[in-house]
């Protein structure tokens, strides 16, 4: 499981350092692509082959259903971690998610997400100024 929020930086070359606390669950090859909310999301290979086969099952007679995997699967790339603990984001990514230099890497459960500093900063005050009646509509759900 991933948790936790870390704020890291993007070299020239469009290198991140991973997280010391998600390489171990993210492994040495992992798969990052196209997020909500204009962030990256980074998976875990058997993760990545979980929702993968629940994707499937959308119905492709849907445009909706195709458009999103489109986009999902069109901007997911394997990566790899190198010596130094880092991964090269390609710049479709990097435009994708808006990410310069600074970037918050946080963990979301059953994924990692990686955010431009600027933008999880907008998101989180927005959402956390509403935490307590998002709450509140997961009827189903107890804390």
């Amino acid at each position: 499981m991933f948790m936790g929020e870390f704020k890291h930086t993007i070299d020239g070359k469009g290198r991140l350092i991973v997280p010391s606390r998600f390489r171990e669950g993210l492994g040495d090859n992992f798969v990052v692509t196209r997020g909500l909310d204009h962030c990256l999301f980074a998976y875990p290979l058997e993760e990545w082959r979980t929702l993968e086969q629940k994707l499937k099952q959308l119905p492709m007679t849907r445009g909706d259903a195709r458009a999103f995997m489109r986009l999902f699967f069109s901007g997911a790339i394997d990566v790899e971690v190198d010596k130094q603990g880092r991964i090269l984001i390609p710049q479709n990514l990097r435009e994708y998610a808006r990410l310069d230099k600074e970037v918050v890497v946080i963990g979301v459960s059953n994924r990692v997400e990686v955010w431009s500093q600027e933008l999880w900063e907008k998101y989180s005050s927005e959402a956390t100024e509403s935490f307590e009646q998002l709450a509140e509509k997961l009827d189903d759900f107890e804390l």
